[in-house]
């Protein structure tokens, strides 16, 4: 599917909306390619041959491929939501710009929703320079509220230069571009504890019923087969688009992604039904559901990859970033970490992306020098030595990754083209899709709790999409 301009809705009302509708390409060939290059290269990484990374300083010295301005005695302001190591990789960024331009970046802090977060910087006067924007339809919000600025002719030039087009599609609004992903995400992978498969006599499954097979080996080893990160909700609802591609399949997911069923639709019940499989046992989650919903992603990741042999669960769902919160434990990603696809619910296994856009609040020359740098391959060589983190930039040399694995995602994900599936909530309205404690965040998190209230879920989902969507 080549992702266009105009596909994503805004947050605001459809009514005044100017999006036009997807263009629509069949991409199951491709989604599959791409899953079954995904399913090799993983299960080819056995030995992980470098650390994960995740801190401290690669080292090298960083290849100018990009010319950028003299900046002496200006300032920006960078806000973003990521915390962490993820935050710390993102400044040894931030912190290469300024030594080549002399400019001085400050690192904000921003909270879920931003959009929210920058409109209250914006409305006291004081809006940061830059935005990451975690989505698509956060990136026309900002454009229709007139906060966004175009980016320049030296962005565009490493854009064109460096991003398939299905890439530097999804930054434009009304055919101007907006937004640089200098960050990019498969969401379609379940890590586990390497021991603890060995010991239990697990193995990779491919299928949604061998996944089953391999929970129930796992419990019956006496460890808990899954850790989910439910006081997050956009970890539930990455749970729910995997399955839901994969089942209902992508033109389906295109329509729901655009609310042209309804969540009341037989293709959800049997959606939300397959996910009951998994929530619906909570001796299968470690903590049950109340402990899930009070478990934060990051702990997620690291209950499921401490304690040796007997962690608090073997196996925990989500992207390759989950790579970062590794590398805070003492296991190492390839020997003691190891991934597989999210196996298939349907015909063809999932393919499921996400990403972060570089937005610019204001226009000046040190902005638009930080937007072109991003865009170019230089910045992301940077952050990729340092692990947990892909690049959609096509010209980003796979060895500056740390490890086989890393490797091997990058390798797939640039040979995927634009043949992808963005993140369905991203895409959706943000009080419906992007919101803690509110629309589908809430409603999953909810039917957590209880997944036996399929026909319930459903109706709370499309009467919150209903009115975020407009009608």
């Amino acid at each position: 599917m080549r992702i266009t301009s105009g596909t994503f809705r805004t947050n605001r009302s459809p009514k005044h909306s100017t999006a036009t509708p997807r263009t629509r390409r069949a991409a199951k060939a491709a989604a599959a390619a791409l899953a079954g290059a995904l399913a090799l290269s993983l299960t080819a990484c056995g030995g992980g041959d470098d650390d994960s990374g995740g801190s401290g300083d690669t080292g090298e010295k960083t290849a100018t491929t990009v010319t950028l301005p003299k900046l002496n005695g200006q300032s920006l302001e960078v806000a973003a939501v990521w915390t962490g190591a993820e935050q710390a990789n993102f400044k040894k960024v931030l912190a290469e710009f300024e030594k080549r331009t002399g400019a001085k970046v400050t690192f904000v802090p921003a909270q879920d929703p931003i959009v929210n977060f920058l409109g209250s910087k914006i409305a006291g006067g004081q809006p940061p320079d830059v935005a990451m924007l975690p989505q698509p339809g956060a990136i026309k919000q900002a454009v229709d509220k007139g906060w966004a600025k175009p980016l320049g002719k030296e962005a565009q030039d490493q854009l064109a230069k460096n991003y398939s087009q299905g890439w530097q599609d999804i930054g434009k609004v009304g055919g101007k571009p907006y937004g640089v992903y200098y960050k990019a995400a498969n969401k379609s992978l379940i890590w586990y504890n390497a021991q603890v498969f060995e010991n239990a006599g697990a193995s990779e499954p491919k299928t949604w019923d061998e996944l089953l097979t391999t929970a129930r080996t796992v419990y019956d080893s006496g460890v808990t087969p899954f850790s989910i990160g439910g006081a997050d909700g956009w970890t539930l609802t990455d749970w729910f688009e995997n399955v839901y591609l994969s089942q209902a399949g992508p033109e389906k997911y295109d329509q729901l992604a655009q609310h042209e069923i309804k969540w009341t639709d037989p293709s959800v019940k049997d959606a939300l039904t397959t996910l009951a499989q998994i929530w619906g046992k909570p001796e299968y989650i470690a903590g049950g559901a109340s402990g899930a919903l009070q478990t934060e992603f990051p702990a997620s990741v690291t209950q499921t990859f401490t304690g040796g042999a007997q962690p608090k669960a073997g196996m925990v769902f989500e992207g390759d970033f989950v790579q970062v919160n590794i590398a805070e434990t003492d296991m190492k990603v390839g020997t003691d970490a190891k991934v597989f696809p999210f196996p298939r619910v349907g015909d063809t296994a999932p393919v499921v992306s996400g990403g972060d856009a570089a937005v610019l609040l204001e226009d000046s020359k040190a902005s638009q020098a930080l937007a072109t740098f991003l865009a170019s391959s230089d910045a992301a060589a940077i952050q990729a030595k340092l692990g947990g983190y892909l690049s959609p930039n096509k010209n980003v040399d796979a060895a500056s990754y740390p490890n086989d694995v890393q490797r091997k995602m990058a390798e797939a994900l640039i040979a995927a083209g634009d043949d992808f599936r963005f993140d369905m909530s991203d895409q959706a309205p943000q009080a419906f899709g992007g919101t803690p404690g509110k629309g589908e965040w809430k409603i999953l998190q909810d039917f957590l709790k209880n997944p036996k209230d399929v026909a319930g879920t459903q109706a709370k989902l499309e009467a919150e999409a209903a009115k975020a969507y407009g009608g």
